[in-house]
């Protein structure tokens, strides 16, 4: 069996989420994906090989995975849907073997787990884009690792069993003097108001016991370009994280151009 026939377990976590058999290696999966199937979609796509030994009692996998196979005429199985509900939180961060990012044009970039990351500087407001299984746009103090633990401590209202989470390209201080010179600059995040940003900072600037501010309950990461991701990608639950390094984007220039070129 060559390689592009074998059998295959994804996780898709953005648009919508899912776990996947398939015959498809990752670049002809996205294709397929944006342009190969009948369930029209057109954005971006983040998706992840998983080990093919990953089980989990929650899904039936070795029972869908054994209706992967060719087609009659000699075409690979591309998607065979095997859960749509509750993949994150009942997936083995240990299973994801590499985390994959597709541009809308079908550019595929392929991101390796990373070493532990150092963003403890105190007092820095950052901006998180949640992905799944929630969505929402948050600026906050709180430091890349931290905030994904307060966000999946299940004690805490609004809190999700695991979560997939990026922190975006964004500086409070350089935005509010850029803001005060032109109070109608381009918003710094698509659909969100430079106004709503510039009273969000000044809120959690001289809030004593608020640490974090929602600012958009979808985060619109399909608008987001990729050259605004900073560091990676984050799966996190309670006592368990997982990183995935974003190249700089003159590493990506060099080594997957058609990529750079929708980042």
């Amino acid at each position: 069996m060559s390689d592009e026939y074998e059998k295959r377990l994804y996780a898709i976590f953005h648009p919508s989420p899912a776990l996947v058999g398939s015959q498809l290696n990752p670049q002809s999966f996205a294709r397929h994906y944006l342009s190969g199937s009948v369930r029209h979609y057109s954005g971006k796509i983040i998706f992840a090989e998983l080990d093919s030994g990953f089980r989990d009692e929650y899904f039936r996998i070795d029972e869908y995975m054994d209706e992967v196979r060719v087609h009659e005429d000699g075409r690979p199985k591309a998607t065979k849907f095997i859960s749509v509900y509750r993949v994150l939180e009942h997936l083995d961060f240990s299973a994801v073997k590499k985390l994959f990012l597709s541009s809308p044009e079908g550019a595929v970039l392929g991101l390796e787990p990373g070493d532990e990351i150092q963003t403890r500087e105190p007092g820095i407001m950052r901006l998180y884009a949640q992905i799944n299984p929630v969505r929402m746009l948050v600026l906050t103090s709180m430091d890349f690792i931290k905030f994904g633990e307060e966000a999946t401590n299940l004690t805490q209202a609004r809190s999700v069993p695991s979560l997939l989470y990026t922190q975006l390209e964004f500086d409070a201080e350089q935005f509010l003097q850029d803001f005060e010179v032109n109070p109608l600059m381009p918003p710094p995040v698509p659909k969100l108001h430079p106004s709503k940003m510039r009273d969000a900072i000044l809120e959690l600037s001289t809030a004593r016991n608020k640490g974090s501010k929602g600012l958009l309950l979808d985060s619109s990461f399909d608008e987001i370009p990729y050259r605004m991701v900073r560091h990676g990608f984050m799966f996190a639950r309670a006592g368990e994280h997982k990183f995935f390094y974003m190249p700089d984007w003159r590493e990506v220039e060099k080594s997957n151009y058609r990529f750079w070129k929708a980042m």
